[in-house]
């Protein structure tokens, strides 16, 4: 392999790099929710549009991810000595000017795949899709922000519960229900617990950088303290749901994972913010519980369509 031809390989590395693969399943287990709540109740379900619905999603994602990292690291938020995002721009492996433009391309790719779905259910598809897009690339862009104005954590628990489930839902049926807004919220706080391990974790650095979150604002403590509330509100909502008829009670399957909430709790409460690598760790082990709890519910939803 000439000098040319491994330019273009490592180039091609830091865009893989900057998309954050490891964080699709973010996106991916709601969608997956969303279409078995379409196997469930849907009728004239659109299944062909499913790999469309996927890929669309993924690039959103890759999208939002790729921006976040240009502003944060335009902001300073990260730095050689910080652990968030792709490090693709920390490290040099691209210029801001190309993070930037591959994102552009990223969200213009995202309406491209999704034009058969908005041919089969009209342009309020492409209404949802720039919605999407207006929440992902201003989470940090400016003037909006969110990010930086404490007010990631509902942003997040918004596009990734009921936008993603509730959307899925819409783009296979054509149609909107509210059960796939209740039976989101559980998913929503989970994932809004991935976003709230990264803050506790970057607690310090985002104070330098002057960024406000919750954590930041509030401290440590109430940082703790609203992760256990999101984990176990996840819990709490299916058991709420189930009760009123909204989930059967084979949704109760998701306590099969509650071993795993358990330890990242446990974990939660006897770190200190200085233990930035400790808290790295609770990050991954927050979305191995989304991913669980995630296709649990899911299957549990297959479970009571065809067994009653």
């Amino acid at each position: 392999m000439n000098s040319a031809q491994n330019a273009s390989a490592s180039k091609s590395a830091a865009y893989i790099q900057a998309v954050r693969t490891f964080s699709f399943p973010a996106s991916m287990i709601p969608c997956l929710l969303g279409a078995m709540l379409a196997l469930l109740m849907g009728t004239g379900v659109s299944w062909w549009l499913m790999p469309f619905i996927v890929v669309s999603l993924l690039l959103l994602h890759a999208a939002s991810n790729v921006t976040t990292d240009y502003d944060d690291f335009n902001r300073g938020v990260d730095r050689e000595e910080t652990m968030g995002g792709s490090r693709v721009l920390v490290q040099k492996l691209l210029e801001p000017k190309q993070m930037l433009r591959f994102g552009f391309t990223l969200f213009a790719l995202a309406i491209v795949v999704s034009i058969p779905i908005i041919l089969e259910h009209g342009l309020i598809i492409l209404l949802l899709g720039i919605i999407g897009i207006i929440g992902g690339y201003f989470y940090t862009a400016k003037p909006f922000s969110f990010k930086y104005h404490a007010l990631g954590d509902i942003i997040i628990f918004l596009m990734y519960g009921p936008a993603i489930v509730a959307g899925t839902f819409f783009a296979l049926t054509g149609t909107f229900d509210w059960t796939t807004v209740y039976a989101s919220i559980p998913l929503g706080l989970l994932i809004t617990g991935i976003l709230q391990a990264n803050n506790l974790r970057d607690i310090i650095h985002d104070r330098k950088a002057n960024i406000k979150t919750l954590a930041t604002i509030f401290g440590g403590g109430f940082a703790k303290g609203e992760y256990l509330f999101l984990i176990i509100g996840a819990y709490l909502t299916v058991v709420v749901l189930v009760l009123f008829d909204v989930l059967s009670l084979w949704s109760l399957l998701v306590f099969l994972s509650l071993p795993v909430a358990l330890k990242n709790m446990n974990m939660i409460k006897g770190v200190r913010i200085e233990d930035t690598g400790k808290i790295a760790m609770l990050d991954a082990m927050t979305a191995q519980l989304t991913l669980m709890f995630g296709m649990l519910l899911s299957i549990s939803l297959v479970i009571t369509k065809f067994a009653g």
